[in-house]
């Protein structure tokens, strides 16, 4: 396979997942403004922001964080990275440069997604943003089911390995802005506000229904937090990202024969994530974790660039 080849379906795979998080998160955090008991208002919208990266982009336009404009500003506006239709934009272009390696089931659940936002739809109301989003899960949904059934072969290999990747970035930037996002004025830890943010987590990770079959002691942030780290059994765990990432390299060094820097670094990483304990993390420092996670997954994210020589 060409190295650009690889390069494109790995891409795809980043952008589809990115895709299909920020559209979970933002309809968490439409959920948590508008449906819970009690709004998180600014708090909420703000840490939507700070996820995603694009807080200071954002501020930098002038926005003030309210519902309608961040909203906004995370679904349609093309005109920065962290958008969902500019992460479907690039996923499709990524896509076509590959048309001949995917599936009509793959390429028609891209281009639905996409077509989605030709019309310039609204995102001003929340049942609006609703749709758009849940328009968008159901597309992500059936590329994921279409990628499923392609061949074993290195298309579905990179594309998985990208999701990985993209994967396990998402999952450490949401748990370690929730865990210092500072709580409204006169709200207490462990109120309304504080359970609905937690709650908000499990959404965007579909993880409601696991954590109610895995922990039957109530909602706390320390069952968030292993279940968001530890537990390999959520796909959208670090652990479970960490894992597919070992396996999908294994497979993809056993077919190609490049084998390097990448694979020793995601076994490593396996390795001392086999180890590794929530409550210990706590104790020694989330946030001190979650940035050495995020570091090293941007470095082999890198590493993946060099062994398969693209970028």
């Amino acid at each position: 396979m060409l190295s650009r080849t690889a390069s494109s379906l790995y891409w795809l795979g980043r952008y589809f997942e990115r895709t299909d998080f920020i559209a979970r998160l933002v309809e968490a955090t439409v959920r948590l403004d508008v449906l819970s008991p009690r709004s998180a208002g600014q708090a909420a919208w703000a840490s939507a922001l700070a996820v995603t990266e694009t807080d200071e982009t954002f501020v930098e336009r002038g926005g003030e964080v309210r519902r309608r404009e961040v909203a906004r500003f995370l679904t349609v506006d093309n005109s920065h990275p962290g958008s969902i239709v500019r992460c479907l934009d690039m996923a499709r272009n990524n896509a076509r440069a590959v048309r001949t390696a995917l599936t009509r089931d793959a390429w028609a659940a891209i281009n639905r997604a996409w077509l989605t936002f030709e019309a310039k739809p609204a995102a001003d109301d929340p049942n609006a943003v609703l749709d758009l989003v849940e328009a968008v899960k159901n597309e992500t949904r059936g590329f994921e089911g279409a990628v499923h059934r392609m061949l074993r072969n290195q298309t579905t290999w990179f594309i998985r390995l990208g999701q990985a990747v993209e994967r396990a970035d998402n999952t450490a930037r949401l748990l370690d802005v929730k865990y210092h996002i500072l709580l409204p004025a006169g709200e207490r830890i462990g109120g309304v506000v504080d359970r609905d943010q937690w709650t908000t987590i499990l959404q965007t990770v579909s993880a409601v229904t696991a954590y109610r079959w895995l922990y039957s002691d109530g909602l706390t942030p320390a069952n968030v937090i292993d279940l968001l780290i530890a537990r390999a059994e959520l796909p959208r765990s670090l652990a479970a990202s960490v894992e597919e990432t070992v396996d999908v390299l294994g497979l993809l060094a056993r077919r190609t024969g490049l084998h390097g820097e990448a694979d020793r670094m995601a076994r490593v990483r396996a390795t001392r994530m086999a180890r590794t304990r929530s409550g210990e993390v706590i104790a020694a420092g989330l946030h001190q974790y979650l940035q050495a996670f995020i570091h090293e997954n941007a470095l082999l994210h890198a590493a993946i660039g060099r062994q398969f020589t693209f970028s």
